[in-house]
């Protein structure tokens, strides 16, 4: 009996520790850090490993090796942007301003911006599958319908474009059906951003929650004048 006690002990430890052990590996300490391992850095953010000043400057140039912008909101005369980020590399300043070799710049383009181009109490938002949603009042053969319609959202010639792909009035199928080629165009989203130093293009462009996150890369480009 007494090994038999010895014997059940043991196996009881055994199993106590092993316990303790998956509980350690799987879980978190308690009040750490709840945010998960940091995002990697997008591209054209990295630094270039072999960033060297140019061999000659004017007395007045000044040279970065890489210049990083945050700011929750960029407003110009004619567009607004959120969350933006912007990262130089290779910079110079000089007579000719504030010029990166290269410059990556990701920034929101708030739903209101776009719904403001179409107008006429216009609301865009996004939709399942990373699509996009334009609701607008449009007048087709004399009548106003109030449109939903759902399309993709792509890169086309430096723009963001939101192709629709299904359109609804509320009505009987085979009025949208006939109807909708005449109000297509009105519902088709092509946008420029504006408000960010010329050079840069449109590489690629997502549906958030508030806005298109749209990511812009540009060589050369001059920051400041």
């Amino acid at each position: 009996m007494k090994d038999w006690l010895i014997g059940a002990t043991g196996m009881v430890l055994v199993l106590v520790v092993g316990v303790a052990i998956i509980f350690w590996v799987v879980s978190d300490p308690a009040g750490g850090d709840e945010s998960g391992p940091a995002p990697s850095p997008t591209l054209g953010t990295e630094r270039p490993p072999d960033a060297e000043p140019p061999a000659e400057m004017l007395e007045d140039e000044l040279w970065l090796a890489d210049l990083e912008l945050d700011a929750g909101m960029v407003v110009t005369a004619g567009s607004v942007l959120r969350d933006v980020r912007a990262v130089g590399q290779d910079v110079v300043t000089g007579p000719d301003g504030l010029v990166a070799a290269q410059l990556a710049v990701d920034a929101t383009v708030p739903f209101e911006v776009v719904a403001d181009e179409l107008g006429n109490g216009t609301v865009v938002g996004a939709a399942d599958g990373g699509q996009a949603t334009v609701v607008r009042t449009v007048e087709a053969f004399g009548r106003e319908l109030r449109v939903i319609a759902t399309g993709t959202v792509e890169v086309e010639a430096g723009r963001i474009v939101v192709e629709p792909r299904s359109i609804d009035f509320g009505g009987p199928d085979f009025l949208s059906d006939a109807t909708a080629a005449v109000v297509r165009r009105l519902v088709t989203i092509e946008h420029d951003i504006e408000g960010l130093p010329e050079g840069l293009v449109l590489q690629d462009v997502a549906v958030q929650n508030d806005g298109f996150r749209a990511s812009l890369r540009g060589e050369d480009v001059k920051i400041v004048r």
